[in-house]
């Protein structure tokens, strides 16, 4: 999960969320089950799905690369 620019909030959650080959699901029901595990306003707001994460050489996943499309235009990237 990252944090993506929000009018009301400032910065909500979203997940982004790659999909084993074959492995089916709907943004619905990704929030849904997150609610019935986490508190609810650590649940996301809205999914996207991606083909790959961006790794870095090591492995690791890059979550500031994954949120500089949602930053674009904006002096910082947390509010």
């Amino acid at each position: 999960m990252i944090g993506v620019p929000d009018e009301k909030w400032g910065e909500v959650a979203k997940a982004i969320v790659v999909l084993k080959p074959g492995a089916k699901t709907t943004e619905g029901e990704i929030i849904a089950f997150v609610k019935e595990h986490l508190a609810r306003f650590k649940a996301p707001k809205s999914v996207e799905f991606w083909g790959e994460l961006p790794k870095g050489g090591t492995g690791k996943v890059l979550k500031r690369e994954i949120r500089k499309p949602y930053w674009k235009g904006h002096e910082k990237a947390v509010h």
